[in-house]
This record gives C-alpha cells, structure tokens and sequence, in this order.
C-alpha cells in the first residue's frame, strides 16, 4: 500500500495532518531543548541568561560602570537578540541579580531585586537599575579575541556570540534548573574554589576517578548556610551517574530554653516554613511548642524562634519531627543534563563534564592565543615596513609628492606589501617626523619575544596545559571564597508519630445507641450519666489512653478504628460515626474496644461461635472497616470479652436459655479473623427459631470470680463454684439456678 499523496494548488502544498503536527512538535521540542531550557556546557548559560550578559557589555555596564535602568537592558536584549516577551526576560535578569538566588552573581542589582522571602517581589524594570559585576569578565572578557563563533541574531542585522569564552565552569558555579521537552535539568551550584582544585586535579592526572575528584569538590554549596547532610557515599553516587538528590537541613541553636533557627535551606521561605509549623500548632499536633516568632531583620535576615512549652520538652525530637514534617529539610534532585560540544543534550558524569569543560577551555585557550599571534605578526609585519619608511623617510616623502600612483611605486622601490605600504601611506607626516628607530626596534624586540612565546605554547600541549592551569588559579585568587553550606552527614529526619508527639492521657470512649462517639478526660467517667440526645443513650464504653486507637464494632462483623484523641470533648452529643466510616446500610454500630495493640479480646456471635484476636487485627485506615468477624445467618455480633493480662482460665458462656459453660480457654483458638468455632452448644431447633441464643461471653483468670446481673438481684461465682460448670468446649453447659437463669449482665472480677 502506498501512503498518501500531496496535491499542489494555487501555490499551497497539501500534507496529512498527523504528518504535519509530527513535525511541528518535534521542530518545536528540539528549540525548547536547545535554544531555551537547557544550558551550554561551555559558559553554563541558557540562551537568554547568555543574551542578557553579552547586551549588558555591549551597553557599557561593566562592573566599574554607572548602572542603568533595567528598561534599557531588557529592551536592547529582546530588540536585537531575544524576541520574546520583556516580563521574562526581565525576570532571568533579576534572577542573575539575586545572591539567595545565585551562588555567584552575574548581575548586580540596585533596587528591589526581590528577597528570600518571595523572590518574585522585585520592583518593576522601570524602577530598578543593573550592571555586571566583577565575576561577568570571566564570561566576557575574551570575546572579541577570536574565541568564539558568531551567528546572526533573529532578524539578520547584528550578529551575536554563539557562546561566552568562560575562563571558568560556570555551569557548577551557579548551577540552573530547566524542563524541555521530555527531559529536564536539574544542577546544583559548587564552590568556585572546589572546583578549580578539582579541574587542576584533572589537568594534571587525567586518569583521576570521580571518587578523586571528589576529594577536592566534595558537594554542592548553595548560598545560605543550611547544612548538607547527605551521605558522602550519595554524593560519590551521584557524581559518578549525574543523577540523584541532595538533602539540605536548616542551621538552629539554642538561647536558654528557646530554639533558634538561624539558616534555612535554598529556596526555602521563611514564612512558608512559619505557616506550616503554626498549621500543626492549630491543628493540636504540635503540643510540645507554646510560641514561634519570626525576628528577622537586616542583622539577623533569618532568625525563627520556636518556644518549647517546657524544659523537659526532648528537643532533638521535636526538631525532628519538624525536619521530617516541613521545609527546615527539603531535598534537592540533581540531573547533569546540559548540552555538550557537540550540540547535544545529554546527562554527563562529574569526570566527563568537567573532562569536556576543559576540552572547550583548551579549544578557547588555542583561539585566543592563535588570535593574538596573528595580530603579533601583523603588527611586525607593519613595523618592518614602517621601520623601511622611517630609515628612507625622504625618499619615501618625495615619492609621495611626486608621483601620480605612490603606493605602487613604494612597492616597487623598497619591496613592500600591499599592507606596508596601505599603512605607511595612512600615517601622518607629523607622525613620521617624530618616530624614532629605538621607539620601533623597541617595539620589534617586545613583539618578536611575544610571538616566540606564542608560538612555544600552541606548540606544546604541557605548556598550554600550565597556562590553562595558572589562569583558573588567577581567578580562582581573585574570586573564589570559603564555603557556605556545610557538609554534615546526617541521617534523613522521621517524623514522629502521633502516639509519640500527643501527651498520654486516660480518656473513656463512649458509645451511644445511635451511634454517636466521644471522649471524655479520665477514667472516672460516669457514661451512663452523660447527657444524650433526646431518644439517646450510653450503648457502650472503654477506658483507654488518648494516644491509643478506638475501635469500634457493627452489627456485621466489620471493625472501624480512629485516633481517640480525635474525638469531640464529651462536653457535647459527640459526632456520628457515619460521618468518619461508611459501614453497609443497615448496620448499626454494637460494641467499643481500646487497649494496647498486644491486648486480647473474645469475639462471639449469638449462634454460639467464637475466637481470640489480638487488638492490632482490629485496627485499619479504611472507612469502609475491616471484615473480622463472619456472623451465621440471623446472628448478632456480642460486646467482646478482653483478656486478662495473665493467668487467663476459664471462657464462659451463657445463654439466654439459662445454662452456663466454662472451658479452658486453651481449646479456643487465636484468630486474624473469621466465624471462629464453637462455644456451647444449643438444640438446632431453639437455635433456628431463636428461641435460645448466646447472650454474654467473659474470659475469668485463675482463682477470679463471676457476678451475674438478674434483674434487682445479682449472683457471685467464686472460681470454686465455677468448677461445677466446667466441661468440653461445644458442650450444653449446666443450668443456673432457679431465678438466675435471665442473665441481663455480667462482671468477671478477680
């Protein structure tokens, strides 16, 4: 099958749609990649950021300079070389301006350049004023000495530099960050000083490992003074792979009983950080803090004070618990995506980047030099023929006035070139008149000693290599400075949990009818005696802590858990717990239980099936509940029976027919869940018609007692009368006594 065919008409070209809009995005990707998000490896820059920096020079703002608006800039930059909107633009200039935002700034700002508070605040460009700073003439200083290729700006009138002769690998100092089209980039900013040594190593062992290197650049360094706490193994990792993250962590001290945070990390902002430790405070997960304030001023630009409510509050718990929780620690990803020499993106490894680093520095090193040597020689090629002029000036000056065609005749007489003779003509008499010889032979002797200097160099690799070498030391003098984040192996911060940061209180959980859950301080709570909504009662309680979970069993089976200190006050009705859990419609909450996660508790239905389950089975995160226990058709779920803490005997049951069973609770098996097996038995036909059905299960430990609540009056078992009722689980169990066979309670005691 062949595919489809273009049609021409009235001059326009017909193609698939699909083909079309293929192309475009593919032409559209590859600017982004290219001529947008990701840097050169060469000066480290992005085309705007490069555009920015080389308008600026050709303004005159250099860094000895007078500032001018900022205006002015943007609109040469997107005037003659970048056209595209002014808002952008101006913001990649006010980003080279910002030293919270640059490790090394490339601009320098007066005005409102913005703060580490918002870096978006900076005043319009109409307010503000910029020029370069020293560190630019690394970029830009060997720019018009033939070290770079040119290329037509969009419009065709200007021409501008396809790359900046960086001196130094600006794209480890300042780092950048870009998305394109299917990849990103992500390089964090070095120290200047580090660096180098690490080039200067390379240089002169160029079979040093990264794990060499990483003896002299030993992480990033941004510009706050927050710790790096990744491990140096991580770092190692991600310099061999140019892919991973960095962990920073904020800096704090402490002034008597307050903790003072005096650095965050890159990026970070103070209020930010500010709203999201008073969230947790409002949100009552917090209680170890009494106050925060925020005190920064001009002296101190970060300085967060956290007031703990008590001295013996543990500090380096709470602090990380608030590492782990906002953005005192925030992790940083690193990816070495840049486009290379040969014009293509790719992630590259610490060694191989700063490998082709000092390829293009080798290569503009090799231009420079080969740049000034041509205008040596062009220069004594000049003098040679000025020298000519100045030994036969009479001569020279009569041929002047003489003759009709002087440059040809000068060229004939004294054998001279075309460009000798062009520049001896374009000097002036008075000129002449004052030369001196030992002025030109002077000038010969100095011009001559350069180029044998020149040409030494170009001609050997081990110079050019010791010349490459003294220039990064030079700037590396002259620039560099000590390191601001230091490097601190840390372990990442854990939050804590809630039963860890919320102080242990008793608390009773309390269930109505309806299906309303509270929590009341203490212990001695009277539930009964709460006040309920009209038609309303107590259903249930348990006693527990408040950093313990509730948890709460329907008439299916299922199991629903939730944090009691999250309950409303028992001050009030409470909250319905159809809001938090969804059970099945038709089912009704019948029981509460709270205790440790260890704590054992009976599970029974009224067909006379039962197991033992630990706590923890009971609790999850889903509102739809936990299937624990499975009911036989027509039965209902009983209160569960905990489990004393030892000694643990006796598993009673009792029906509402008036017989009682004790059994070891040895034969009843532990269970995650399910139907269980059987407690006691009942006639089938009483248990089908319902007219007998288990009505309570206890657990009595070893020499402990049973109380049986009948109405007005109460029977008390001792462990000795309980052993009349002893016999084989599934068993039917002895009847009580005349007048104690309606059990409407009971109490196991010890």
């Amino acid at each position: 099958m062949t595919g489809p065919t273009r049609q021409s008409f009235h001059g326009f070209e017909q193609i698939p749609l699909h083909e079309y809009a293929e192309r475009a995005y593919l032409d559209y990707s590859m600017y982004v990649v290219l001529d947008r998000a990701l840097p050169f490896l060469g000066d480290g820059l992005k085309p705007v950021q490069r555009r920015i920096v080389y308008a600026m020079s050709e303004l005159g703002l250099d860094a000895g300079s007078k500032p001018k608006k900022s205006a002015r800039t943007v609109g040469d930059v997107i005037g003659k070389f970048h056209p595209h909107g002014d808002s952008a633009c101006y913001e990649a200039l006010v980003l080279m301006a910002q030293p919270f935002s640059f490790r090394y700034p490339l601009i320098d700002g007066q005005g409102n350049f913005g703060s580490s508070e918002d870096p978006k605040s900076f005043a319009a460009m109409r307010y503000t004023e910029c020029k370069l700073t020293p560190l630019a003439e690394v970029l830009l200083g060997e720019v018009g000495q033939g070290t770079v290729d040119w290329s037509a700006n969009f419009d065709g009138t200007l021409e501008e530099p396809s790359w900046l002769p960086a001196r130094l690998p600006n794209l480890l100092l300042n780092g950048t960050t870009g998305i394109a089209v299917g990849m990103a980039t992500d390089i964090p900013p070095h120290n200047l000083n580090e660096v180098v040594s690490a080039c200067v190593r390379l240089l002169d062992d160029p079979q040093a490992s990264t794990r060499d290197l990483c003896e002299h650049m030993r992480g990033p360094d941004f510009p706050t003074a927050a710790e790096i706490i990744t491990p140096a193994g991580d770092l190692l990792k991600m310099y061999e792979t140019g892919n991973g993250s960095v962990r920073a962590r904020a800096v704090w001290t402490r002034e008597g009983g307050q903790i003072v945070i005096t650095a965050l990390p890159h990026q970070v902002s103070p209020s930010k950080v500010m709203e999201q430790i008073a969230q947790q405070m409002r949100a009552k997960k917090l209680p170890w803090l009494e106050d925060l304030r925020d005190e920064s001023d001009h002296a101190n630009p970060t300085r967060i004070v956290l007031v703990p409510r008590s001295n013996r509050v543990d500090i380096e718990a709470l602090l990380g618990h608030l590492f782990a929780t906002t953005d005192l620690e925030r992790s940083y990803r690193v990816n070495f995506n840049v486009i290379g020499l040969d014009g293509r993106p790719q992630v590259k490894p610490l060694k191989a980047l700063l490998d082709e680093w000092l390829t293009f520095r080798r290569d503009t090193l090799t231009r420079r030099l080969r740049h000034r040597l041509d205008k040596v020689e062009r220069r004594l090629h000049l003098l040679e023929g000025l020298l000519t002029a100045f030994l036969n000036l009479d001569e020279v000056i009569r041929i002047i006035r003489t003759e009709d065609d002087p440059k040809a005749v000068l060229m004939a007489r004294f054998e001279l070139t075309e460009a000798q003779t062009d520049y001896i003509l374009e000097t002036r008499l008075r000129q002449l008149a004052r030369l001196e010889e030992m002025k030109i032979r002077g000038e010969q002797d100095a011009l001559a000693k350069e180029q044998s200097e020149l040409i030494a160099v170009l001609g050997s690799p081990a110079k050019l290599k010791k010349k490459l070498k003294e220039e990064l030391l030079t700037d590396a003098k002259k620039f560099g400075d000590a390191r601001r984040s230091p490097l601190v192996a840390r372990e990442a911060a854990q939050a804590l949990s809630e039963t860890e940061i919320l102080p242990s209180e008793p608390v009773t959980v309390v269930l109505s009818e309806k299906g309303w859950a509270r929590a009341a301080k203490g212990h001695e709570v009277d539930a009964a005696a709460l006040s309920y909504k009209e038609g309303d009662r107590l259903l249930d309680f348990a006693r527990g802590r408040s950093t313990q979970q509730a948890v709460f069993l329907d008439s299916a089976g299922r199991a629903y858990s939730t944090p009691a200190h999250s309950l409303p006050s028992a001050r009030g009705a409470g909250e319905p717990l159809t809001g938090r859990f969804t059970p099945a419609s038709g089912c009704g909450f019948v029981a509460c239980l709270m205790g440790e996660p260890d704590q054992r508790f009976l599970l029974a239905s009224s067909h006379g099936y039962g197991f033992t389950t630990r706590l923890e089975n009971l609790i999850g995160r889903n509102k739809a509940g936990k299937q624990l226990l499975s009911l036989p058709a027509g039965a209902q779920v009983l209160r569960p029976a905990p489990l004393p803490a030892q000694d643990a005997e006796l598993v009673v049951a009792i029906t509402s027919g008036g017989h009682l069973l004790a059994f070891p609770l040895a034969d009843l098996p532990e269970l995650d869940k399910g139907k269980g097996n059987k407690l006691i038995q009942i006639p089938p036909a009483k248990l089908k018609s319902g007219e007998e059905l288990v009505q309570h299960v206890a657990v009595i430990r070893a020499g402990g007692e049973l109380t049986l609540f009948c109405g007005q009056r109460k029977l008390t078992l001792v462990w000795r009368d309980l052993q009349a009722y002893c016999g084989t689980r599934a068993t039917r169990g002895n009847a009580l006594p005349r007048g104690f066979q309606r059990v409407d309670g009971l109490l196991a005691g010890e």
